[in-house]
């Protein structure tokens, strides 16, 4: 994978498990069976995103708890894994199963155009919050900007390939 490839982080690395090189990671995705699966190739990215490690191949994974156990082929022991906590795990976006239906990447949620379901235009999406109670889209309408919760009862419609969505905005807001 060349440097300028778009990858998607689909796991935090949490600390070293045991003395073999295991990582405990916490997913970051639906499918931790199948991203996280052995052979995947992936790459450690700190919190600006930046490559910090890699390509490293999965030798062994298994769900622990609430996590994953893994280990890369290369990295035998504890001590060659420590440096590695407290970063994510990113896997090359075009290995990943595309969003289907009304799903969508958070990142691409930038610059989508938000429309009431009467029609009227309303602003674009210009950040999202992930706040305890869910994710939370911010507005930017013509003569301000609002918070709006992305839940099924408010955004009726995703239009990935038109980059738009169409809400239900609660009366007052």
């Amino acid at each position: 994978m060349d440097e300028g490839a778009r990858r998607l982080v689909v796991g935090r690395v949490r600390k070293p498990h045991g003395l073999k090189g295991d990582c405990a990671i916490f997913p970051l995705t639906d499918d931790p069976a199948t991203v996280l699966a052995t052979g995947r190739v992936v790459w450690v990215v700190n919190l600006e995103g930046q490559p910090v490690a890699g390509p490293l191949t999965i030798a062994r994974s298994r769900s622990f708890h609430r996590e994953w156990l893994v280990s890369f082929e290369g990295w035998p022991d504890r001590s060659a894994v420590e440096p590695l906590g407290q970063t994510f795990l990113a896997v090359a976006a075009e290995e990943l199963r595309p969003p289907v239906g009304d799903e969508v990447y958070l990142d691409e949620l930038i610059g989508f155009a938000v429309r009431s379901v009467e029609g009227e235009p309303l602003g674009l999406v210009t950040s999202y919050y992930e706040f305890p109670g869910g994710l939370t889209i911010e507005v930017q309408g013509p003569k301000r900007e609002f918070l709006l919760p992305y839940r099924r009862e408010m955004v009726r419609e995703v239009d990935r390939a038109g980059r738009r969505l169409v809400v239900d905005v609660p009366e007052g807001l």
